[in-house]
This record gives structure tokens, C-alpha cells and sequence, in this order.
């Protein structure tokens, strides 16, 4: 009797197996649901990128044996990732900076199996967005979609390269939103979704159902792989990046002209107003934006474009987001009375000085600030010479200076003055991303 049930229940399986096996294209002349119709479109759009770096040691920064150390000695380090076309007919590749960055060549494979080396028309390291261009015939491009339009729940498509397995797709939802305050870039309004994402797939293309571009896959949380929560830049930011890397090359962000904190509850009794959502303006720079539309110390910022403000950083990160010439509101608190303010962020004006002018050990390096611009931003590194004292005691390009021993300075009159008195080493605080630490130059 045991055997008689053995014997039919392997028959049940084999027979479900079967059934399942030859699982038909159709049922009642109905095609089963497929994503293969939309990525046969997309994934010709979808690019490997793989890059060559010299990694640079402290022999190669000493002002004199770096110049002994040849090129064929110096060490290379290789990385890959994906990118996105989105111009065929410029050949506009869309991917990360942390992708390309330090990259002496840059390599893309189509998946037709053509390689060509790529030019970097621009990146923006504060979103983490690349632009490359390639000269090549038949590309295809992906087209794109509206990330404002995304909601909660919608279906998405990560496509990208995975640990260097070539193309590769998955498949998830949008999880949530306007994700910030992570901590993965300078300016964040992260598209968070559950599709895995995995090394490798960054700058990759995450697609709606109709294989339209919605963001640019870019990092995953967690250390070892995906774990179901991935973050995709928003393809309607990218694209605002986009075109100010073709236009200008670089990323021109526009300037409100405050500097803020937060609303504290000792703060908000001080005020005499109920603790809640906003920043407190502590400073209003003269000429700017905020000045002329009658944003005052003291006053609340509630949101901007809607958008709720918690932190001192939400609003600094709304800001960054948005190029200048942007018309922006503002929701604003003062004496108890909310009203709304309207203003045009202003284009950045640069002042420039070079290093040698302040102080001769800073030789070799050039010193930039954004006229209009809060007093704690600093006096930014725009330029180091490689063999500069500077360099060889580690100041960077892009580096921030907000203080120079224990006197903070906030622009290059402030920095000048502190210089003048300084003697033969320079401990100067640095900010570096979100890092800050101290340098000498001695």
C-alpha cells in the first residue's frame, strides 16, 4: 500500500514538473505578462564602462623624486560600472562620478559588442553625475520619463552590470522618495526602490514599464551587496545637471544667500513660536537673493517648494539641487505670521586669488569664492599644481578652507588677513566632502 502512494505521488510530481516545464507562451489566446518586449528597446542603451586610473602614491607628490618615478612604474587601478545613452546622435552617455572618477582612459562596450574610448564632457561630484561622449554611428538611446511623475508602488527595472557579468536585469518597486540626509552624496533626493542593485550597477539605467529612463541606479545600502534597498537618482535632476555639463562644462548652482540652524526648543521659546518643522536664518548676505526679497535674521524657513525643512542641511541640500536662475518659494515664519516669499537664486560670481598672493607657502594653489554666498562655506582649493608645497602636504583640489589655526574665515578679505599674521606653517582646517581635519604646511 506504502509503495502504491509513493508511486503516485512521484507520478503527481513528475506529471506538476511536466505541466510546469511546458508552460505555454498563452493562455485563452491571451500572451503571458513579459518584460522582454520593453528591454529588447532598452538594454541597446545600456553601456559597460570600464576605467583606468594611476594611483598616485606620496613618491609621486614629493616635489623632487616624483619627477624619477616613470610612467610604466607608477601603479594602475581598474574599475567598471554601466552608464546610460541619452543622445544618439551626440553619443551622450549619463553615469556616476564615482564611476570615471581619477580615470586617465574611460572604456565603453556596447552590447553589440563595439568598444570606444569615451570623453568626459563634464561631471558633478556634489550629485555624483557624469556626462561622456562618444563618436560612434548607430547608437541607440534610451528615452526618458518624469521621476516627478514616480509614485510609491510603481514598477521599475534596474539594468546595469553586476560584478562585471555584462548586462543584467532585476526588478522591483519604487520604495519611497526624496530620500536625503544618507550621507551616500553631498545633495540628495534619492529614488529608493527594492530592484537589486549590486556593485557594478551604478550609473546604470532604472526604467519604468514602458522602458523610459526614470534615474540612474547609484548605490545600495549595505557593505557586501544588495539587501533590497538600492537608490537611484532621479533621471529629472539628472537631466538638470545634464544640460549645465553641455553648457558650461560644469555645474553652475544658484545662491540664496542665508545660512541657517535649527529650530531648537530653546530656540523656538526664545521665538515664541511652537517647535516644528523650519531653520532659523542667523545671517542674510547682503546683495543677495534672500536680501532683496526681505528674508531677515530670525525668520523661520519652513519649506521650500513645498518641500518641509527639518535640518540646516535640508536646506542647503534643496539649494545645491537647483541650478541658478531658478525661481523658488518660500514658506516663512516671523512674529507668529506665515507667509510665502518668491525670489530668483542668483548666478554664482567667483572671486579668485592665487595662493602665492596671501602667503608664499601657499605657492602653486588658487583660491576661489562665490560672491553672495554665507559666510560658512569657506575660501575653496579651485586649483593645486602637483609638485606645489601644498599638494605635497596634502591639500586638494576642491577642498574647502574654514579656518586657519583657531580663527574660522569665510572669504578671501577674512583669509588675507589671518595670513598676514601667520608665520612659517600654515595649520589650516580643511573641509573635504563631509570630512574635516587639519593640514600643515610647513
Amino acid at each position: 500500500m506504502l509503495n502504491k502512494q509513493l508511486l503516485l505521488t512521484v507520478c503527481l510530481y513528475l506529471g506538476v514538473s511536466a505541466a510546469w516545464a511546458s508552460l505555454p507562451t498563452q493562455v485563452n489566446d491571451q500572451a503571458l505578462p513579459s518584460l522582454a518586449p520593453m528591454l529588447q528597446k532598452a538594454n541597446p542603451a545600456v553601456v559597460n564602462i570600464a576605467t583606468t586610473a594611476t594611483i598616485e602614491t606620496p613618491y609621486m607628490r614629493d616635489p623632487v623624486f616624483g619627477y624619477l618615478i616613470p610612467p610604466q612604474r607608477q601603479r594602475q587601478a581598474n574599475s567598471l560600472g554601466s552608464g546610460v545613452i541619452i543622445d544618439a546622435q551626440m553619443g551622450l552617455i549619463l553615469t556616476n562620478h564615482h564611476v570615471i572618477r581619477g580615470a586617465d582612459e574611460i572604456q565603453i562596450s556596447l552590447e553589440d559588442g563595439r568598444e570606444f574610448e569615451a570623453k568626459l564632457v563634464g561631471s558633478d561630484e556634489k550629485t555624483d553625475v557624469a556626462l561622456l561622449s562618444i563618436n560612434a554611428d548607430n547608437l541607440t538611446a534610451i528615452p526618458l520619463g518624469n521621476s516627478d511623475a514616480l509614485q510609491v508602488g510603481d514598477f521599475v527595472v534596474a539594468i546595469g552590470n553586476p560584478f562585471s557579468l555584462g548586462h543584467s536585469v532585476t526588478s522591483g518597486i519604487v520604495s519611497a522618495k526624496g530620500r536625503s540626509g544618507l550621507g551616500i552624496e553631498e545633495y540628495e533626493d534619492f529614488i529608493q526602490t527594492d530592484a537589486a542593485i549590486n556593485p557594478g550597477n551604478s550609473g546604470g539605467a532604472l526604467v519604468n514599464l514602458r522602458g523610459e529612463l526614470v534615474g540612474i541606479n547609484t548605490a545600495i545600502l549595505g557593505p557586501k551587496g544588495n539587501i533590497g534597498i538600492g537608490f537611484a537618482i532621479p533621471i529629472n535632476l539628472a537631466q538638470t545637471i545634464t544640460q549645465h555639463l553641455v553648457d558650461y562644462g560644469e555645474v553652475r548652482r544658484g545662491i540664496l544667500g542665508v545660512s541657517v540652524q535649527e529650530l531648537t526648543p530653546s530656540l523656538a521659546r526664545a521665538l515664541d513660536v511652537t517647535k516644528g518643522n523650519g531653520v532659523v536664518v542667523t545671517e542674510v548676505v547682503s546683495g543677495s537673493s534672500a536680501a532683496d526679497a526681505g528674508i531677515q535674521t530670525t525668520d523661520i524657513i519652513v519649506s521650500v517648494n513645498g518641500r518641509k525643512l527639518k535640518t540646516a542641511a535640508d536646506l542647503l541640500n534643496q539649494e545645491g539641487l537647483l541650478p541658478a536662475g531658478s525661481r523658488i518659494e518660500l514658506q516663512i515664519l516671523r512674529d507668529g505670521k506665515s507667509s510665502t516669499v518668491s525670489l530668483v537664486l542668483q548666478e554664482p560670481e567667483l572671486v579668485v586669488r592665487k595662493g602665492e598672493t596671501l602667503h608664499p607657502l601657499l605657492d602653486g594653489i588658487e583660491l576661489t569664492v562665490q560672491k553672495g554666498a554665507s559666510s560658512d562655506q569657506g575660501v575653496t582649493v579651485s586649483q593645486v599644481e602637483r609638485r606645489s608645497r601644498a599638494a605635497y602636504f596634502g591639500l586638494r583640489q576642491g577642498d574647502r578652507i574654514v579656518a586657519v589655526g583657531r580663527f574660522r574665515t569665510g572669504n578671501l578679505d577674512q583669509l588675507a588677513q589671518i595670513l598676514s599674521k601667520a608665520g612659517r606653517a600654515l595649520p589650516l582646517t580643511v573641509m573635504r566632502g563631509k570630512e574635516q581635519f587639519l593640514i600643515v604646511i610647513r
